[in-house]
């Protein structure tokens, strides 16, 4: 349709997922690519679902159309299934293994799948699954998930891991420079297996 390469990244407000989209940007400028990119944010406090769009060397608008997707990067189990139907036959799916229920769940009493469900409905799409938490915490800050999902994902980007490293260093906070490198290159190790 456009002969981009679609990711989608998805999940709950505080979680990075605008930084790994801006992180994802600044790797396609540093090699030259053209990137076009959206953030639509559920409510503008903490715990509201965000998606962000990325889209490397299209010709059309930021927005992905649902079923083009080639890669869904997801911070969170519940948000990986609401946006699964935007992956494209064939995409990949890289999913941190972490459930944050939806507020509904408490004040209306509204029945949520359970982590095992949901992971049973995943599992029929090329699916790469991990506990980006504790990988993050291995390397010195539960704070760098984001990046961890990263380097996960970094295997299944037509981008170069150099470029992303790159991006991370001048993108994340300069105390936290060694940890977020730390974490994406854990993060990347662990995409090898999936």
């Amino acid at each position: 349709m456009t002969g981009s390469f679609d990711i989608l990244i998805v999940g709950i407000g505080g979680q990075g997922t605008i930084l790994a989209s801006n992180i994802l940007g600044k790797a396609c400028l540093l090699e030259g690519r053209h990137v076009k990119g959206a953030e639509t944010h559920g409510m503008a406090q903490r715990g509201g679902s965000v998606e962000s769009h990325i889209r490397i060397d299209g010709q059309f608008g930021p927005l992905i159309v649902p079923g083009w997707a080639d890669l869904l990067i997801s911070f969170d189990l519940l948000e990986a299934l609401r946006y699964s139907h935007y992956l494209k036959r064939g995409g990949k799916m890289v999913v941190n293994k972490h459930l944050v229920l939806p507020t509904s769940v408490f004040t209306q009493k509204i029945a949520a799948p359970t982590e095992d469900e949901i992971i049973a409905k995943l599992k029929s799409y090329d699916l790469c699954l991990l506990d980006a938490d504790a990988i993050a915490a291995e390397a010195g800050s539960v704070l760098a998930q984001n990046v961890v999902m990263l380097g996960a994902a970094a295997g299944s980007m037509p981008l170069s891991p150099d470029s992303l490293v790159a991006a991370v260093r001048s993108l994340v906070p300069p105390k936290t420079i060694e940890v977020n490198t730390k974490a994406f290159e854990m993060g990347r190790a662990f995409g090898t297996q999936c």
